[in-house]
């Protein structure tokens, strides 16, 4: 093989080297990825109460460190201004367990009195999510997914 050849050759290991080092890197810091989000909304009935329920699942390269959920009324100032990862940072937090490869099942539960129902804005809601993964990314949804107050 001539000397040309073989630097050519070394050339391109090193530039296909790199390239795979960088993608490898990349991949390590994409931000967190959500699926199949869905909240299911039961208004109290007789002396019991109501429950908001939101699942969603997230898929994280590094791991997922912490999910974030807030519902929040759509006619709202809210709504107006726009959320922030700031806004959900004292949020609740959704239960997540493992459900395969860098991706956990998230659940978060909340029990909703009469007086709260009562005092909340009827009609359209959204739940807001903030999903931290484990290398610092964050990835905010905030109409993950949607409910209706009656």
């Amino acid at each position: 093989m001539s000397r040309r050849i073989a630097l050519l050759v070394s050339a391109g290991v090193v530039v296909l080297g790199g390239a795979g080092a960088f993608a490898f890197a990349y991949a390590g810091e994409q931000t967190p990825s959500l699926s199949d989000s869905t909240a299911r909304y039961t208004a109290p009935s007789g002396d019991g109460d109501g429950s908001l329920v939101f699942s969603t699942d997230v898929k994280a390269s590094s791991g997922v460190k912490s999910v974030k959920v807030l519902a929040w009324p759509q006619d709202s100032s809210l709504g107006k201004k726009g959320l922030t990862a700031e806004d959900l940072a004292d949020a609740e937090s959704a239960t997540c367990t493992p459900a395969g490869d860098d991706t956990v099942h998230c659940t978060y539960k909340a029990a909703v009195t009469r007086a709260e129902a009562k005092g909340s804005p009827q009609g359209a809601w959204h739940v807001a999510v903030l999903a931290t993964a484990k290398n610092g990314t964050t990835t905010l949804d905030t109409t993950a997914a949607d409910f209706t107050l009656r």
